[in-house]
């Protein structure tokens, strides 16, 4: 079965448009997990924008599910995750003033940091994940840095998806399945929709998850919370 996480960093940024707490993005998570989302993410960074401390905070004891925490570790953010101990981290090479992710890690040229990374994940007892392009250099370089997963940047996918399905999947095939044989389960995100996460969740293996927020607020506004996540989990059954 592949889990759907939820990311709620949309609701978030609408909240904090007007300073109150309208959407309440605790609810929001709440109501995900009660209308079966599998998982909440959030990517809380040092501008606070979107998602705040305090809401990864007030989430922790609230959430039911899987909480998947993703963010550049910094000093800052490995204060936060160690003390919050949510399910899994995922480790993205985003500069602090990035709009959204762009690219996974060149995992070789940081290995020393991110092996001392994830050492200390698993220490807390953590689940970590790498983001990764479909590269195999950096995924077989994830795996030797102790990483129990790594998550597919799949940008790419979604560009090309709409004119060349078939090769546009193709790479992240290859990808899950060489993350399978270097023992990492495999997550995907980032511009997966309605439109194309059907396909790919029938062509790619080994997916343990996939994480879609932007997409998935979006739908929500016309088709309601409850079910846009019934029509994304149809894609994964």
């Amino acid at each position: 079965m592949t889990n759907l996480s939820v990311n709620i960093n949309k609701v978030a940024t609408l909240r904090n448009a007007r300073g109150e707490n309208l959407p309440d993005v605790v609810k929001t998570a709440l109501d995900c997990e009660r209308f079966g989302a599998d998982g909440i993410t959030v990517h809380p960074r040092p501008d606070e924008r979107h998602i705040r401390r305090s809401d990864v905070l007030s989430l922790k004891p609230l959430l039911r599910t899987e909480f998947n925490i993703e963010g550049y570790p910094s000093p800052e953010f490995m204060d936060l995750v160690l003390k919050v101990k949510p399910t899994q981290v995922t480790l993205v090479p985003d500069a602090p003033d990035a709009l959204t992710s762009s690219a996974g890690w060149k995992v070789g040229a940081h290995l020393e940091q991110l092996t001392a990374i994830v050492d200390s994940l698993r220490e807390a007892g953590i689940r970590s994940s790498i983001f990764t392009g479909t590269d195999s250099e950096s995924i077989l370089m994830a795996a030797k840095a102790g990483a129990d997963r790594v998550e597919l940047f799949t940008k790419p996918y979604a560009d090309l998806y709409p004119t060349r399905p078939h090769e546009a999947v193709a790479p992240f095939v290859e990808a899950s399945i060489t993350a399978h044989k270097a023992g990492l389960g495999v997550n995907a995100g980032h511009d997966l929709s309605l439109d194309n996460l059907r396909f790919f969740h029938e062509q790619v293996p080994f997916l343990n998850e996939v994480s879609i927020g932007h997409a998935l607020i979006c739908d929500a506004l016309y088709l309601g919370l409850e079910e846009t996540i019934r029509r994304y989990k149809a894609c994964l059954a």
